[in-house]
């Protein structure tokens, strides 16, 4: 299995080099938008410690992580009105990971709203500033 690359862009975010849209933080986890999302309000929960994927993760970052992806989905139903949430989780290229730090998609879904390609172009960081602090509003009001 490959290692673990420090340099990649999730890396880089955690470290406080390269600028995010945050929606919750914590001592083990770091909550962003997605740059190019398939969904309004579409959010990735990050870990802090470093592992490439769930394959060579340490199982004690599990429970934080899901922990705060379901804080972040439930959050999503209320700021986006969303009729339903998908929580994806990628490892290894052939399975669909571009970014190489273990990471959780939260998609806030619309009944009869198609999703957008993955990967396409990025999104207006207005627009992703925008969905952060609604995401932030709607954490707030849950407690």
């Amino acid at each position: 299995m490959a290692t673990y690359d420090p340099t990649n862009i999730f890396a880089k975010i955690l470290a406080g080099e390269m600028p995010s849209h945050a929606i919750l933080e914590t001592d083990e986890t770091l909550a962003i938008m997605d740059v190019m999302p398939q969904a309004d309000g579409h959010a990735l929960i990050l870990p802090r410690a470093p592992s490439r994927n769930l394959l060579d993760a340490d199982p004690a970052v599990f429970a934080p992580l899901m922990r705060d992806a379901q804080k972040v989905a439930r959050a999503a139903m209320q700021a986006f009105g969303a009729d339903g949430v998908v929580i994806q989780q990628f490892n290894e290229a052939p399975a669909g990971q571009t970014v190489f730090h273990l990471h959780v998609h939260v998609i806030p879904r619309i009944e009869g709203v198609g999703l957008r390609a993955h990967g396409g172009s990025m999104a207006d960081p207005d627009v992703l500033a925008k969905h952060a602090q609604l995401y932030r509003e709607a954490l707030a009001a849950m407690g």
